[in-house]
């Protein structure tokens, strides 16, 4: 047993896929970024395509490249880039590219040409996140960008595509009129004549909860994991959560009553009392804000983290049950066995499960099941 450990389950990954895949009997781009949402970019990418995802998404070109290094020829969409970046290794693997401005349709263009063949490109248009996209404003001069370089031969329209800010509240008047907005674009688009590409718009949260914006094709993220985006059950949509975090008690100690406990004594022993130590902390990702109220398993009773998180280790009062050096400690897994969850965390904390899932690593070691 490692002293501290990150377990995958690839069997969860590939069988939620499947899953939503069932739900919305549409294409299916599973999002694997950030490192497959801390679940391993490629072991999550080969399992979701395993559970039936007809294409990966991520954010920056690394991870795409990553991902045709390691032998995946499925297409993948990469949507993050700045002014400047190599673009010409990723259009020759067939890495389709977002643009959301002119400036990034030129640099496709040059590296369409650099390589060889054109570009397949997802045109990006802000229906209301006001993050990436080009606005309404300014989208007829990305419209006319990326058909000039079609037109030239450099460029290939495969979709046009936006994101939601409120599908996690699916009654949210947002969610609506981001649909409203989108559909306009995407129609006045094709009368002028970029036609054949498809349209994605519906997110983990929409894939669950929004039919009407399953379009052509959804993506869902944080749902391949097993984790539900509004914060709920993930049970009721047929997912259970891919990972668990777990260590071994490195130490148990009794001391009086009235010892405080960890820097800055924030937690002090009401009697005498088993304090056992957990060998990580702040370093490999664990919030420093879960002092005094992060959940933990410890010989499988649920308990709270005591005092203060340090940089690599915690302590947890553990009474006197009999918990002993090497005991098991669950810090969040599928809840299946009485365990906290990644929800129950974000709920501890004040965050959410994507931020808690995507952190952990540091000297975490990683293994797959499954």
């Amino acid at each position: 047993m490692a002293r501290a450990e990150i377990v995958v389950d690839l069997g969860a990954i590939r069988d939620n896929v499947a899953a939503l895949r069932a739900r919305v009997d549409r294409s299916l781009m599973a999002v694997v970024k950030a490192d497959g949402y801390g679940h391993g970019l490629v072991p999550s990418a080969r399992a979701a395509l395993d559970g039936g995802a007809d294409m990966l998404g991520v954010a920056v070109l690394e991870e795409a490249l990553a991902l045709r290094a390691a032998g995946i020829t499925a297409p993948v969409l990469a949507w993050l880039a700045v002014p400047g970046e190599e673009l010409t290794d990723a259009v020759r693997k067939d890495v389709d590219i977002s643009v959301n401005a002119p400036w990034a349709v030129t640099e496709l263009r040059a590296a369409a040409r650099a390589a060889g063949r054109p570009a397949a490109v997802h045109l990006k248009v802000d229906s209301g996140l006001s993050r990436g996209g080009a606005t309404m404003e300014d989208w007829p001069q990305l419209v006319a960008a990326v058909l000039a370089g079609a037109t030239a031969g450099e460029l290939r329209p495969a979709a046009v595509w936006s994101h939601f800010a409120y599908a996690d509240a699916p009654g949210h008047p947002t969610v609506a009129h981001q649909r409203k907005l989108f559909t306009e674009a995407a129609d006045w688009a094709e009368t002028q004549g970029l036609t054949g590409v498809i349209r994605h718009l519906a997110n983990s949260a929409a894939t669950l909860t929004s039919p009407e914006a399953w379009l052509d094709l959804v993506r869902p993220g944080v749902a391949c994991y097993g984790l539900d985006p509004h914060g709920g059950d993930p049970a009721e949509y047929g997912l259970r959560p891919a990972m668990t975090v777990r260590a071994q008690v490195a130490l148990v100690k009794r001391v009086p009553a009235g010892s405080g406990v960890s820097y800055g004594h924030e937690y002090t022993t009401t009697r005498p009392t088993g304090l056992a130590l957990v060998p990580i902390g702040y370093a490999e990702g664990i919030p420093r804000n879960a002092t005094n109220v992060g959940p933990v398993q410890v010989a499988g009773q649920r308990r709270r983290i005591s005092g203060r998180v340090c940089m690599d280790q915690f302590v947890v009062d553990v009474g006197d049950d009999a918990v002993h050096p090497g005991d098991e400690v669950v810090l969040w897994g599928p809840g299946t066995a009485g365990e906290p969850t990644a929800q129950d965390w974000a709920d501890a904390v004040g965050t959410i499960h994507y931020e808690l899932v995507t952190r952990v690593g540091g000297r975490l070691t990683r293994r797959y099941v499954g």
